[in-house]
Parts: C-alpha cells; sequence; structure tokens
C-alpha cells in the first residue's frame, strides 16, 4: 500500500486531513496570494507541534501557522503544510488583577478585551480587525492599531512567551531559569543570538540604522531593535518572535502586560482645505496628547459621504481638496476627558479648520465618526468592480515627511490609473494605509501593480521610511526588506533565520526571499460566482461568530469554496470540481445555521446565508419540498402531529427511539429526518393563551408554533406574556385561525420557495385584517418568528408594510415592566439569540432579565448556539460545537435560573449546559404573581 502525505503526518497528529474541502476552504485568507496547501493540520497543544515537525522535515515538506487569516501580507498561506492553531489554542488567563494576561494564539483580540474590560484594562495594541485577528497574528506581525504606536505595542508590552522551536524545543521565556534552559538545550541558538547581539550593537552604521527604522512604527524583517534593547539571548528571542510572523518559531501562548482602559471619549473631526493644512497642524495638535490623530484625504471623504449614516460634519461638506483629521482624546473618567478636551480646545481654535471643531461626547457622534473610519475598508473593497482584488497596503515615514510622502503617492496612483486609490491612516504615527483595487488574475493587473510597487519602494525608502508598519512584511515585501535595512544587516535577519530554522521548515518565502517578483507570484485570481457573496474580500471578520466555525465550514470557507468550484470547472478540471461538490452539500449547505451572524461581522455586509438558502432551493428535493408545501397549508395539523409524535417518543424505552431515528436517518436523508433524543421534551400548549386579555385590542399577539411543538416549562413563553399583559392592562387579540399561521422561517430557511409563499398568502391577510390595516403593533413571543415576520413583510405586498412587528421582549420593555413590580432572583445566565442581536434587541432583553435578577450573567464566549430551528435536531453535532464555548464557561457555576428568548434555542442551550433554559417573559411572569 501506498503511504500518502496524510498517512505520515496523522501517524503523527491526529488532526490532519487532505481532503479537498478542507484543503482550499483553509487556503484563502484577506490577501492577495493564493497557495493551496498539501494537507491541514489541527493541533492541540505544544506537544503536537513538535511532532508535527519531526513529521514534516521527514516527508521533505514545509508548515506555516494560521490563526485568524487576517493577514493581509500573505504569511498564512502556504502550499506545504497549513497548522490550525485557532481551534485548541483559546485559552485567556488573567493575571494579577488584569495588569497582565496569559493568551493562546487562538483567542480574538476582542475576546481578550471583553475579559479585561471589568478589570478596568485592555490590550496595547488596538487593530482594526480586533473582532476577527487573534492575539497570535498580532504578536506574529507586531501589529498595532489607532493608538498604541510604538509605546504600546506587542514588542513593548510582551514579557514572556512558550515557544516550540523547530527543534522541538519547548521554553517558557518565563520561567526564572530561562536563558540557562536555552544555552542547554539549544546552544548553537544562544551563542548565536549573543553573537549577532554584538555584531549589531560594534557596528556603528547597524546600530544607526535600527534606531532610526524602529523609531517609527515597522514591521519589515525581524525585531532588530532587540538586540540593542536587551541582553540575555532569552529576551533576546522572546522580542525577536513579536514581527516574526510564524518562521522562526510556533508560539503557544504569550504572557503581555495590559494598559489601562479609557472608556470616556471626546472625538471630532477637523476638516481642512488640503493635505498640507492638515499636515501642518499635526505637530500642534500631537502636543495635545490626543489618543488618536486619522487621517483621510479628499477621496476618503467623498466615499464616506456615500454612506448614509454619515456625520453632519461630512454630509454637508462640498469636497475638493480637503482632508481631515479624526481627533479623539481618552480619560478613564467624563470629567477628566472634558479636562482633556478643554486644554485641546485652544489649539483647536487657531487650527485652519474648515467647520466645527467641537469635540462630542455623546457616543452615538462618536460611532458615527468612527464609522467613517472604520468603514473605509468596506466601502471601497464592496463597491469594486466584479472579479477584481481590494489590496490595503500601509507604510510609515517620518511625522515630517508624510505631507509630501502623501502627495507623491497622490501623483502615483494616477501615473498608474488607480482612479478610486484612498489614503488613510495612523497620522501621529506618520502611518498611512492606502487601498486600491486590481484585477490580478490576468497579467496587465499584475504588470501594473508591480510597477506601481516599484515606484512606491522608491518612494517611501527615499523618505527614510519603512514599507510596513503594522501589517507584517509577508510575502508582499519580503523581496524589498534588503533594500531598506542594507546588505550588513540583511546579512543578520538570514542569520536569525538560519539560527532558529537550519532546515527551512517554517514559510519559506515569507520575510525574507531573494526572488526579486516574489510579491507578484501565486496572486489571487477572483472568478465570478453569486450575486450574493461577490462583494467578499475573503478577510475571515465572519469566522468567530459562525457557530460552524469548529464543526465544518465558516462563511469564508463556504464563499471561497464556491470559487474554486469555478476555477477548477474554468480549468477543465471535472474531478475536483465533483470531490469540491459532493463534500459542499453537508459541509457547506446542510451544516450552516443560516443565522446571520456573519452579516454582523461583515465588513461589507454579506449575509452567507442567503446564499445557502438559495443553493438548498435549487438542489433536487422535489418530494420533500411538496411535503413542506402540504405543511403549509395544513399547518395546525402538522404542528400536533410533531407534538403528539415527541409525546410518544417520550412515552417509550429512550434507546428503542433514539435507534428508531438512528436508522431512518441512515436509510433516508439526515438532513430531513430529525435525530429524537431524551432531553426534548413534550408537545405544548395551545397557541391562542387560557389567559388572554380581551376587549378593545391594544396589540395583536402572534405567538410562536414551535410553544406548541416544544413543550416549555410552566407556563410557557406565549401563557406568561398574556399573564403579564392582563397584569399591566395590556388588552390583546389573536388573528383568525392562529394555530395554521407561521412566520415563515422553516420554509425560508429550507429553501422551499412554494411553500413559503403558500404561508405569506394565508399569513399577510389575517396580519392585515386583525392589525386593522396596521394601526395596532404585532407582537411575537419568539425571537426568530419577530425576524420572520419582519423578512415575510418585506419580501409580501408593499401594503403590508404598514404592518408592525415588535417582538414581546422589546414589548414588555418598552411598555409593561412600569406597570409591574418583580421580585428579583439573585443570579440569572442570559442567552441572547443570534436573531435578537441581529435585530437590535439585547438592550431590551438585558433590561427584562435585570428587572428578574440582581446579577445578570451574559457570558463572554456568547454566540449562537446552532439549534436554528431544527438544525440541532438534523445535525446535533452543529449545536454541540457552537454551545461547547459557552457551556465550558459556564461550568461549575451556580445561577438561579437560566433564561433565553427563543423556544429552540433554549432547547439547544439546556442540552449544552445540561440545565432548563426557559423564556426570559416565563420568569417575570413568575416573579410579578
Amino acid at each position: 500500500m501506498t503511504t500518502t502525505l496524510g498517512d505520515e503526518l496523522a501517524a503523527a497528529v491526529p488532526g490532519v486531513s487532505t481532503r479537498a474541502l478542507d484543503r482550499f476552504g483553509m487556503a484563502h485568507d484577506a490577501s492577495h496570494f493564493l497557495r493551496t496547501p498539501q494537507a491541514v493540520a489541527t493541533v492541540r497543544d505544544a506537544g503536537e507541534v513538535t511532532r508535527l515537525f519531526t513529521a514534516v522535515a521527514a516527508v521533505g515538506t514545509h508548515l506555516t501557522f494560521r490563526s485568524g487569516g487576517t493577514s493581509l501580507s500573505g504569511q498564512a498561506v502556504t502550499d506545504g503544510v497549513l497548522v490550525d492553531t485557532r481551534k485548541f489554542f483559546r485559552g485567556i488567563e488573567i493575571l494579577d488583577d488584569g495588569q497582565r494576561v496569559r493568551v493562546g494564539p487562538g483567542a480574538t483580540v476582542r475576546q481578550v478585551n471583553t475579559k479585561l474590560a471589568r478589570y478596568g484594562r485592555v490590550l496595547g495594541p488596538d487593530p482594526a480587525s480586533e473582532s476577527a485577528c487573534t492575539l497570535g497574528g498580532v504578536v506574529a506581525n507586531n501589529s498595532s492599531g489607532m493608538s498604541c504606536g510604538t509605546t504600546a505595542n506587542s514588542y513593548v508590552l510582551v514579557e514572556s512567551v512558550e515557544v516550540v522551536l523547530p527543534s522541538g524545543t519547548v521554553l517558557d521565556t518565563g520561567a526564572p531559569d530561562a536563558d540557562e534552559r536555552l544555552r542547554d538545550r539549544e546552544p548553537d541558538l544562544w551563542a548565536g543570538l549573543a553573537r549577532l547581539r554584538d555584531r549589531v550593537r560594534g557596528n556603528a552604521d547597524s546600530r544607526r540604522r535600527v534606531e532610526t527604522l524602529f523609531s517609527i512604527k515597522n514591521t519589515m524583517g525581524y525585531g532588530l531593535n532587540s538586540f540593542l534593547d536587551h541582553e540575555r539571548p532569552v529576551d533576546i528571542l522572546t522580542r525577536l518572535m513579536v514581527g516574526s510572523e510564524g518562521t522562526l518559531a510556533f508560539v503557544a501562548s504569550v504572557v503581555m502586560r495590559t494598559v489601562p482602559l479609557y472608556p470616556h471619549a471626546r472625538t471630532g473631526l477637523l476638516v481642512f482645505a488640503d493635505l498640507a493644512d492638515a499636515n501642518r497642524a499635526l505637530p500642534d495638535l500631537v502636543a495635545t496628547a490626543p489618543a488618536t490623530v486619522e487621517l483621510l484625504d479628499a477621496t476618503s471623504l467623498r466615499v464616506g459621504q456615500g454612506d448614509a449614516d454619515a456625520a453632519p460634519v461630512l454630509r454637508d461638506l462640498v469636497v475638493r481638496d480637503h482632508a481631515a483629521l479624526l481627533v479623539e482624546y481618552r480619560a478613564g473618567t467624563a470629567e477628566e476627558a472634558d479636562a482633556l478636551a478643554g486644554a485641546a480646545a485652544p489649539v483647536l481654535e487657531r487650527l485652519p479648520v474648515e467647520g466645527p471643531r467641537t469635540l462630542a461626547g455623546d457616543p452615538a457622534a462618536k460611532a458615527a465618526l468612527w464609522h467613517l473610519r472604520k468603514g473605509l475598508y468596506a466601502k471601497v473593497a464592496g463597491a469594486r468592480p466584479a472579479g477584481t482584488a481590494a489590496l490595503l497596503e500601509d507604510i510609515a515615514v517620518p511625522v515630517p515627511e508624510l505631507l509630501p510622502t502623501c502627495q507623491e503617492l497622490t501623483r502615483l496612483f494616477e501615473k498608474h490609473a488607480y482612479d478610486h486609490a484612498v489614503i488613510f491612516g495612523h497620522a501621529k504615527d506618520g502611518n498611512i494605509h492606502f487601498m486600491l483595487t486590481e484585477r490580478l488574475g490576468d497579467g496587465s493587473g499584475r504588470d501594473r501593480f508591480g510597477r506601481f510597487t516599484e515606484d512606491m519602494v522608491t518612494l517611501v525608502l527615499g523618505r527614510g521610511g519603512t514599507l510596513k508598519a503594522e501589517h507584517g512584511t509577508g510575502r508582499m515585501m519580503s523581496p524589498f526588506v534588503r533594500r531598506q535595512y542594507g546588505d550588513e544587516l540583511y546579512a543578520v535577519l538570514q542569520e536569525i533565520k538560519r539560527l532558529f530554522d537550519p532546515r527551512g521548515l517554517l514559510s519559506p518565502g515569507v520575510v525574507l526571499d531573494e526572488d526579486p517578483q516574489a510579491h507578484l507570484a501565486d496572486l489571487k485570481s477572483a472568478p465570478v460566482v453569486e450575486d450574493e457573496v461577490e462583494r467578499c474580500v475573503e478577510c475571515g471578520f465572519c469566522e468567530p461568530v459562525c457557530p460552524s466555525r469548529d464543526v465544518t465550514t465558516t462563511p469564508r470557507q463556504r464563499i471561497v469554496l464556491r470559487r474554486e468550484t469555478e476555477r477548477a470547472r474554468l480549468a477543465g478540471d471535472t474531478d475536483l470540481v465533483a470531490e469540491l461538490e459532493s463534500g459542499y452539500v453537508h459541509d457547506g449547505v446542510d451544516t450552516c445555521a443560516v443565522d446571520g451572524m456573519c452579516q454582523t461581522a461583515c465588513p461589507v455586509l454579506i449575509n452567507t446565508g442567503d446564499l445557502v438558502r438559495r443553493l438548498r432551493a435549487e438542489r433536487p428535493q422535489r418530494a420533500v419540498s411538496a411535503a413542506w408545501t402540504v405543511a403549509a397549508r395544513h399547518w395546525s395539523a402538522t404542528t400536533a402531529a410533531a407534538g403528539a409524535a415527541l409525546d410518544l417518543a417520550g412515552r417509550l424505552p429512550a434507546r428503542t427511539v433514539e435507534r428508531a431515528t438512528d436508522l431512518a436517518r441512515r436509510v433516508g436523508d439526515p438532513d430531513t429526518v430529525p435525530r429524537w433524543s431524551a432531553d426534548l421534551p413534550g408537545s405544548g400548549g395551545a397557541r391562542v393563551p387560557a389567559s388572554l386579555p380581551t376587549g378593545d385590542a391594544d396589540a395583536v399577539l402572534f405567538s410562536s408554533c414551535t410553544g406548541t411543538m416544544f413543550g416549555p416549562a410552566d407556563p410557557g413563553a406565549t401563557e406568561a406574556f398574556a399573564r403579564l399583559c392582563k397584569r399591566a392592562g395590556v388588552r390583546l387579540v389573536v388573528p383568525d385561525r392562529l394555530p395554521s399561521l407561521c412566520c415563515g422561517t422553516p420554509w425560508k430557511s429550507k429553501g422551499h420557495k412554494a411553500g413559503l409563499a403558500a404561508m405569506a398568502a394565508r399569513v399577510l391577510p389575517a396580519l392585515w385584517t386583525a392589525t386593522d390595516r396596521g394601526r395596532l403593533p404585532v407582537v411575537t413571543d419568539a425571537s426568530s418568528c419577530t425576524e420572520g415576520l419582519h423578512q415575510m413583510l418585506a419580501d409580501g405586498h408593499p401594503r403590508y408594510r404598514a404592518i408592525r412587528v415588535v417582538d414581546a421582549v422589546a414589548f414588555t420593555a418598552e411598555h409593561l415592566l412600569g406597570a409591574l413590580t418583580p421580585t428579583r432572583i439573585p443570579t440569572l445566565a442570559l442567552h441572547p439569540t443570534c436573531s435578537a442581536q441581529r435585530m437590535g434587541l439585547t438592550a431590551a432583553l438585558l433590561r427584562v432579565a435585570e428587572a428578574v435578577a440582581v446579577e445578570v450573567t451574559v457570558p463572554d464566549a456568547w454566540g449562537c448556539c446552532g439549534f436554528a430551528g431544527d438544525r440541532g435536531l438534523l445535525h446535533p453535532e452543529l449545536t454541540a460545537a457552537a454551545t461547547a464555548p459557552q457551556a465550558a464557561e459556564l461550568a461549575g457555576k451556580d445561577f438561579d435560573a437560566h433564561a433565553s428568548c427563543n423556544r429552540t434555542c433554549e432547547l439547544g442551550m439546556s442540552r449544552a449546559v445540561g440545565e432548563p433554559y426557559v423564556h426570559v417573559l416565563e420568569l417575570l411572569e413568575r416573579a410579578t404573581r
């Protein structure tokens, strides 16, 4: 039998896959480079990394570490073995009351900051991608962000690391005897670092060049400043890990000092006549100690004006050659923030500002201004022509050189016909980003980009700048490292790589590459696929919020696999097309929760669920679709039958029923036949509550059918809401034939268009009549049903859009709480649902929860539970994976109650946590008896 690469690697590490679906799905990151790995390995701990190093060396290939994949310079792609370090390296340990934190490379910056916030602390690096980028990537790239500059970045704040060297040595540099251990276990590395330290220090020109380049933001090459800043080889090693981009060792964990969290801010957008005026204002502004000063050029301002939510100062501007500085002052208290703003006021008055000079303290005004800055990427990327890539690059120059650099960069855009390029960035650090779009799939686009890059390199180095300020060298700038550092320091960089990785196992071509055209190789084309996802820039922002991220595919992977399938089809590779399409049915379509959470994180607002719903509708399922259409026409009987089936199953031996449904799933379609389990309840009560308060109605109750099928605890959300309305003096009416009506979500999520149309044809007229043509609001008692009715109304006849649909939680918070006097329980664990989050109901949900309990806990690891109507019954592995982080966080903690606001989500969370979750209105009803 022939031994394959996968077999060789799997003998060392269990989590290895050579499936095309996994290899092509993980091939894409946020950069414009594309390499397809030979295998994908998911490692669980440092020991597996050690074994993987040995196995990779034995088979003669190389590997690349990958966590968030938000990297823009190609350091997370490979044609060797791609190592997923995100899934099992998410640990976060708070140390010294938040003064320090120990973090695994797979935890995102936002996850770490969420835990630190209760201690009034935060990480120093604050990249714009904080919701998706991991600390492993932040450290590996020495990413900084908008306010940390060179004084609070990873290099400055890192205290120690646990590393796995390519030799297999595992070293904690925070151990008291770490330097001795390094010398004993890796004598050549220890001696080599000491030798390079003395070499750099002993060369006056090298010392001068290092001091100059690292006085500004600089992520080109390796951290040569470590040789000047530290004496012990182990301390030098620790700092060399920062910015090494995974080419020297694997960082298994990081201990980092934190900085104070300043929750109060005063923010303003200062508009100037042109770039020259904006740049001349920088020295005086920086002297007032702002946290951030963000530059936006005229094109950026024009792009921002296209946003419907643009701030008034921007909306009213007639942009010509204007530029703007977004300035923010931060402090621990409102009084301190006011004092900073007051001290800056005289300076602002002297500046040649066109328009307001005010610094807003209102959170909404601040959010609108930052939406302008952070939304630039989305606006430009989303508007790019089909088939093109969005290229975001960053450079840094000494602040006095910023104006001429921006001016010359603008001339380069004109020279190379990049008509819609934008310039923005961190002005107080001399660090600017520029973004352009290019068609990289053909030779002309590649050649133009190459010519532009050569001119840009000459410009930046001529101004004493650095070619990478915070995005890392990657593959993009590796051919230009020698030009930035000179031959002597380049030789030092080469020696660093040789000392750590003599066998060349780690990411060859990243950071250092002798090929002068390497930055133009392996460029990613973007074949046009579905309209729903064409705007995707493959940034991966969607991945942390996706419930299927740890079990099958993420939204980014669903999209790139469609592109890879199309690329294979265009190349005539029918075998690859067949393999990708076969695996995609389960991994890409069946296990998507279509919860829309990806849209909440996507910079270009893509809801991958729209694609999945259409794919479900298009696949052959005539008999199933017909059955669901019949169900739509007889929905009352269908839900009653489902409830009766659950009642019958509950009376039979559990193992017997489980075996029967498992057999039916093996014989039939597991995406059609649900799996019964003993934790499922029996049927529920009637949809028309017994306590319905009648009279001249104040609202129309549209109760959820899930409460009929899945029996709740007493009294159930429908009955609880009716009782609360009666106590508050609010009268309700229900639509005629309510048991036969549904919000349409089951048909929409499954792609059954005929059934959805049949249901909508009954629901909308019934609501029109019940609401007196939209006069009364419709109240629903399940958040997914609220969202489903919203969508049904949006898709229906325009006249029905006068109907207002309100979730029962929001209705209670606004209209009922004031008339109730609940007796609060001490503690409550709360699970907001994905639909509540998408509709902006979380604040109302918290308000109701806080009326019920003294202390309300929403897990830091909160996310969609993945039950998704019936996905939890059809694919229980999806719900298990989605809820695992929340369940782990809540394990061992005692609460007086557990609540949510959607019946099926309550089932999913009950299964995960082992405690009964009920609707929050049930708790409120009990508390007001």
